[in-house]
């Protein structure tokens, strides 16, 4: 063996050249590379980082505490604690750079200073993994401010699906008002998500760490509606608390205040609550005294608050205080064209909060659900898609499942027509347009590759293409 073979099978040697090798790797790839010593001045610098640090040779930065090249530099605290910041944002000279600063050791694995490397000298290529962690950092603090307080709100404008232009309109408004003060009414059938939208408009606004209470005005006793809004003084009535009772107005100050079926409250009250809304005070039951309170009201309401208001039945003045910003969620039987995507995200909602199956719901099983008039929206839906997964046995759900629970008679839409628009249309041609529908959403999905798009709707590319054949739909260029 010659003697320079035997060295490469020296584990030092090999050892101390892995280590000049990363090294010049490290300093070929990044942006820039710099190191200092135990006591914080500079022993190395390259190159490619003078420009970045406004020097014109290496000299000018050889020997000088790190602090005078990069104000604010976390390069000495690595050689204090010896702990590496493995990534890192750091500003410079008005731009931000990925940076990873480690320790270096001697052989008896002393610091004996650190380096640091930059990776990137722009965000640009970084921007869609900066965007996830922001999302999942929003997400956490939502999560824990779920956990700390039970009267935190669930639903994020995430959670409202949907795309057709009502549902669209509806979530643009919403994101108007989280970013106002306003008070806002929301209008719609019972079980169109008037909560779910209240909650997200609060998530959304400067009021998301405190508190979103929600009360069913048609719910509470008449002869303790006023105690339970604005609050009782001790012994304020019989069987009143002997410490007096915190009113809902009291226990959502700094935070939202949501009032389902509002049509329903007493003439009475709404002269009360006006004044809250006027005044942004309270005064409890028994008492004398004013309180003021920070409280934004979204109300909503599935009556007609404009005929309640012709028929003496609710405050003219109310209604238009209450009317500063009117969002109308429509129909699910409005919104078809959305039901694959809003079927999928109750059905994601449903196995994760019980012991059931991976649920799957094909074409067929979406033309049934087209084909009924849903009168409870998608309150209802969720009801009809958890007793299917409950009487599935493979967790696929088909259009056999649905024919065998959907309701039938004078909600259900006939078996051999089905309304698009307010159009009856024969069901043929009707499920044909679904199916159009679905191919080109899969499509749009999986920006024109076959292959994916397929994978999407679970059938072949052979399929699919007879399918785009059949419609006369056109895969686009470049798509597999």
């Amino acid at each position: 063996m010659s003697p320079s073979s035997s060295k490469f099978s020296d584990p030092a040697y090999v050892r101390a050249r892995a280590m000049v090798t990363l090294f010049e790797r490290l300093e070929h790839l990044c942006e820039g590379a710099i190191a200092i010593d135990r006591g914080g001045r500079v022993i190395y610098v390259n190159e490619k980082y003078l420009a970045s640090l406004g020097l014109r040779q290496t000299a000018e930065a050889i020997g000088r505490p790190i602090e005078e090249i990069i104000p604010n530099s976390l390069m000495r605290k690595v050689v204090e604690t010896g702990e590496p910041i493995l990534l890192d944002i750091m500003e410079l000279g008005g731009e931000q750079l990925v940076v990873t600063r480690m320790p270096i050791e001697d052989e008896d694995r002393n610091i004996i200073g650190a380096i640091g490397f930059v990776l990137y000298d722009h965000l640009e290529s970084l921007k869609p993994l900066l965007a996830r962690v922001a999302q999942l950092e929003s997400d956490l603090r939502l999560a824990r401010r779920q956990l700390s307080n039970p009267r935190a709100a669930r639903f994020t404008f995430a959670d409202f699906v949907g795309a057709t232009p009502g549902i669209a309109q509806a979530k643009q408004l919403a994101g108007r008002a989280a970013r106002q003060n306003v008070t806002v009414l929301l209008t719609g059938e019972t079980g169109t998500g008037k909560e779910m939208l209240a909650q997200a408009i609060h998530n959304a606004s400067s009021r998301a760490e405190k508190p979103f209470v929600s009360v069913n005005v048609a719910a509470i006793p008449d002869t303790l509606i006023e105690s339970e809004f604005f609050g009782a003084a001790p012994g304020a009535y019989t069987g009143a608390d002997r410490k007096g009772r915190e009113g809902k107005f009291r226990i959502a100050d700094g935070g939202t205040l949501f009032l389902d079926e509002i049509g329903e409250m007493p003439l009475q009250l709404q002269a009360k609550l006006l004044r809250v809304l006027q005044e942004r005070e309270i005064e409890p039951l028994g008492s004398d005294k004013i309180s003021k309170v920070d409280v934004r009201v979204v109300a909503a309401t599935n009556v007609d608050l404009r005929k309640r208001v012709s028929d003496g039945a609710f405050r003219p003045d109310l209604y238009y205080r209450l009317n500063v910003l009117s969002i109308d969620l429509p129909p699910l039987r409005d919104c078809l064209g959305d039901l694959p995507d809003i079927s999928a995200r109750l059905l994601d909602d449903i196995s994760a909060s019980g012991d059931y199956v991976s649920a799957k719901i094909t074409p067929s099983a979406l033309s049934a659900l087209a084909r009924y008039d849903w009168p409870g929206n998608v309150r209802e839906l969720r009801n009809i898609l958890e007793r299917a997964l409950i009487l599935s046995d493979s967790g696929r759900l088909t259009g056999d499942d649905f024919a065998r629970i959907l309701p039938v008679g004078t909600d259900a839409r006939p078996a051999s027509t089905v309304r698009t628009a307010g159009i009856v249309v024969p069901y043929a041609e009707a499920e044909a347009e679904f199916e159009k529908h679905t191919l080109e959403q899969a499509l749009a999905a999986s920006n024109g590759q076959i292959s994916e798009a397929a994978k999407m709707l679970r059938i072949s590319r052979a399929t699919f293409y007879k399918k785009l054949a059949k419609f006369g739909l056109d895969s686009g260029p470049g798509s597999v």
